[in-house]
């Protein structure tokens, strides 16, 4: 066989494939029922969307402070250079 062969017997076997797919064995097809949270599931999601919240507040304690410092050496090393 040559290559053009090949490739046109390659492409015809994925467009086969493809036309012929199905959907997964495994979906049971309960994909059109509707789930209601209760109110624990949003106090839950409540929650753990405040612990996020909260853990992040250090973080933006923590980021201010090094730009802090690092913007008060810089202006420290100025301050030397032009003294000495």
């Amino acid at each position: 066989m040559n290559a053009k062969q090949t490739l046109t017997t390659l492409c015809s076997a994925v467009a086969l494939s493809l036309a012929t797919s199905t959907g997964a064995l495994a979906s049971s097809g309960a994909t059109n029922k509707v789930f209601i949270s209760g109110p624990l599931i949003l106090l839950f999601l409540g929650i753990c969307a405040l612990v996020v919240v909260i853990q992040c507040i250090p973080a933006i304690i923590m980021l201010y402070g090094l730009i802090k410092g690092a913007v008060s050496e810089k202006e420290d090393a100025a301050a030397n250079d032009r003294y000495n």
